[in-house]
């Protein structure tokens, strides 16, 4: 059955079968109205997602910040069907000839060329697994006392146990789950908008920086395994750091022997206008992670990407092997499709649009100021960027909880044609490819989403 031309008799069908049966991340199961449930969707190309009736949305965010080369590209399928007609998974103790070479590809853009790369099926099991090498690494070198984490409140590293523990942001709700896992400290977030320590100084003090350093101080260093953060917080809400940010990060972690994780999951692979974040600021993470757009989201897939440094300490002996494992991590088929979807990325230029889009998208995205309600517009590092509705932009307050932001710009986002999340802070992260006439068309489409969204409040 071709989806995209499917009868109104059959879109029926579908809605019912994922009302009666298909459970949806993180909402309620059941709803598939069109005012509040699921959409169904049936054709996308570029930045342009097509639903059963035929209504074509702007996908603001690169559906869940990983469609970085487009929707809709024949090139990925075809290498994924190359390979699955060759070999469709090495058994143990093997390596099929596309997971090495993405490897080396891999390791070859990375800050450390002699890195080694650790497969995984995606940003969950990539971070979990950079805890456990970090924890592991300290063990080797005679510091099996080194097993705590500092994470940056706000953040979000993932859905499993250990992810939801590091900072508490994103949809984990850590009361559903019982108490989180023990070792998990959290530190202040770069927010130069809402900062606890400089946001009513006129600039940043780097004291969300230093920060780590007390807390590294106060828990013993003797005890602390690692730091990680994004080098810019996605589910903070899109916060670029000050320029010395990330080297005095650098600087703390050496200064106590701590392990530095950069989450690298949503930046990485052009998102900021670099093809990782970290090299905005020169700093060379000692393991760093990444996921969704390393195959662009056609397959799954994932890798913690660990240094020299790191991975030099796991060599030799049996008994300093790393005995940890998952069972599509390196998958043959997401191989290939990862090689493909750098060669795209690579061929069309897609991390230099990102640069030149980002920056024409965050000027044109000023023209929001004139909204009363409009309180931030943030990025300037490729097509990462947000727009914060506050209640007063004068004194920052928060619409409260009441005023049902989500609620009220669902519809209209729908109405607008546009594909996303929206609440207080809009995040922006359309595809790499986006044209500067899809970013009028989509920046147009905000205005007039906040200017109906203003007579309902």
């Amino acid at each position: 059955m071709t989806t995209a031309k499917l009868t109104g008799e059959q879109i029926e069908d579908i809605k019912q079968m994922a009302a009666d049966h298909f459970w949806p991340h993180a909402r309620p199961a059941g709803d598939m109205s069109d005012e509040t449930g699921l959409k169904v969707v049936t054709d996308a190309q570029g930045v342009w997602v097509t639903d059963a009736s035929g209504k074509r949305y702007i996908d603001t965010m690169s559906s869940l910040w990983l469609v970085n080369i487009g929707h809709g590209r024949k090139e990925i399928a075809d290498a994924v069907h190359a390979q699955m007609t060759d070999i469709s998974f090495s058994p143990s103790g093997t390596v099929a000839p596309a997971t090495a070479q993405l490897a080396a590809r891999v390791a070859e853009m990375s800050p450390d060329p002699d890195s080694r790369v650790y497969f995984v099926s995606g940003g969950s099991e990539a971070v979990e697994t950079a805890l456990k090498m970090a924890k592991n690494f300290h063990s080797n070198n005679g510091e099996a006392t080194r097993w705590k984490v500092l994470s940056r409140r706000g953040s979000y590293h993932g859905a499993t146990f250990a992810c939801s523990s590091l900072g508490g942001g994103g949809i984990s709700a850590p009361t559903a789950f019982g108490p989180m896992m023990p070792g998990n400290i959290h530190v202040s977030q770069p927010n130069e908008y809402r900062c606890q320590h400089c946001a009513n100084s006129g600039g940043c003090n780097l004291e969300c920086a230093r920060d780590v350093d007390r807390a590294i101080e106060h828990e013993n260093p003797k005890t602390v395994a690692a730091f990680i953060g994004e080098p810019i917080s996605a589910a903070a809400g899109i916060h670029v750091p000050h320029p010395d940010y990330w080297p005095t990060i650098r600087e703390i972690c050496d200064k106590y022997g701590v392990i530095m994780i950069c989450d690298e999951v949503i930046n990485g692979f052009g998102r900021t206008g670099k093809m990782f974040a970290t090299e905005h600021w020169g700093v060379k993470p000692d393991i760093f992670t990444v996921a969704k757009a390393l195959t662009s989201g056609y397959l799954p897939i994932g890798a913690a990407i660990a240094s020299k440094k790191v991975s030099e300490a796991f060599m030799g002996a049996d008994d300093k092997a790393f005995r940890h494992l998952f069972t599509f991590g390196g998958n043959p088929a997401s191989a290939a499709a990862g090689m493909a979807n750098l060669d795209i990325m690579e061929d069309e230029g897609m991390v230099q649009n990102s640069a030149e889009m980002g920056d024409y998208l965050y000027e044109q995205l000023q023209t929001l100021y004139e909204h009363r309600i409009v309180g931030d517009v943030r990025g300037g590092m490729g097509l990462l960027c947000a727009v914060e509705l506050v209640k007063d932009r004068e004194t920052r307050e928060r619409f409260p909880a009441d005023a049902e932001l989500g609620k009220k710009l669902n519809p209209l986002m729908d109405k607008y044609g546009l594909m996303g999340r929206a609440g207080d802070v809009i995040s922006l992260a359309p595809p790499l490819c986006i044209t500067r006439d899809e970013v009028d068309h989509l920046v147009k489409s905000l205005d007039g989403i906040i200017t109906e969204l203003e007579t309902k409040l």
